[in-house]
């Protein structure tokens, strides 16, 4: 049969990626607490196609991810991204992978344990000369309560749900519960999925005192991240879900590799 994706195209446009989104595939990620995890990822794949031809090859890419079934990890990512460029002559590749990560968490108080989910993500590329980037991301929920709110109000204050997404790059393996931790540790306080009333009131009341804005969240996680040589690289932005206003409260910082803020 004639291939179609082979023949030539005359408009002389380079496509920097071209490949197949939003493939729902198990994968295996480590867990300090018990060795590994299975999760079902949601994983992107792409390679550059060169302005010659007409299209890339879509079922190779799913051919590839067929070849680690059961291997697709961090200690398998470049791998992959290298099989991509071979099998489908390219000079760069590029995948992400969004999983859903669980931790057990302890209820402060009544020490009730449940499981909660937190959002995850590799993302990677392989370029022409077979430079490589690579880093691992968070989105971690956590609470926040007003300053300005418990500062003129003579009852209470207003608090909300936060969003925090931080991404890093590293030079060595870390633990993604370490980066969570770090996190939590640094809004007015965590989100759980089980809570007794007596853990309801310590919450509460821990976070009432200690009350932060958006930008507070942001520059703790960011103060804590530049204490780990680690990290070469980091971005980290917060969205409070408000709880008065219809629209949200946002931060963003970011640290290049030089060690400087853009």
């Amino acid at each position: 049969m004639r291939d179609i994706q082979n023949q030539k195209d005359l408009r002389e446009i380079d496509i920097q990626k071209a490949g197949v989104k939003g493939i729902k595939y198990p994968i295996v990620v480590l867990d300090r607490a018990h060795g590994t995890q299975h999760v079902n990822a949601t994983i992107n794949i792409y390679a550059n196609l060169p302005h010659q031809f007409k299209g890339t090859h879509m079922s190779r890419f799913v051919e590839i991810l067929n070849e680690f079934r059961g291997q697709i990890n961090i200690k398998t990512f470049h791998t992959i991204l290298q099989e991509i460029k071979d099998k489908l002559h390219a000079e760069s590749a590029h995948m992400d992978i969004e999983f859903p990560y669980f931790i057990e968490k302890i209820a402060p108080v009544s020490g009730a344990k449940s499981l909660m989910e937190y959002r995850c993500f590799f993302s990677g590329q392989n370029n022409k000369g077979n430079s490589s980037d690579f880093l691992v991301g968070v989105v971690v929920p956590v609470t926040t309560v007003c300053p300005c709110s418990k500062e003129i109000s003579e009852i209470g204050a207003h608090n909300q749900r936060s969003m925090v997404t931080v991404k890093v790059r590293f030079k060595k393996f870390f633990w993604i519960e370490d980066l969570i931790r770090l996190v939590e540790e640094s809004a007015s306080g965590e989100v759980y999925s089980l809570l007794k009333r007596v853990d309801e009131k310590y919450v509460t009341e821990k976070a009432h005192q200690n009350p932060m804005f958006v930008e507070d969240v942001v520059r703790n996680v960011a103060q804590q991240l530049n204490k780990n040589v680690n990290f070469l690289w980091y971005s980290v932005e917060a969205e409070n879900f408000e709880s008065i206003h219809n629209h949200s409260a946002y931060a963003y910082v970011e640290k290049n590799s030089k060690g400087s803020f853009t």
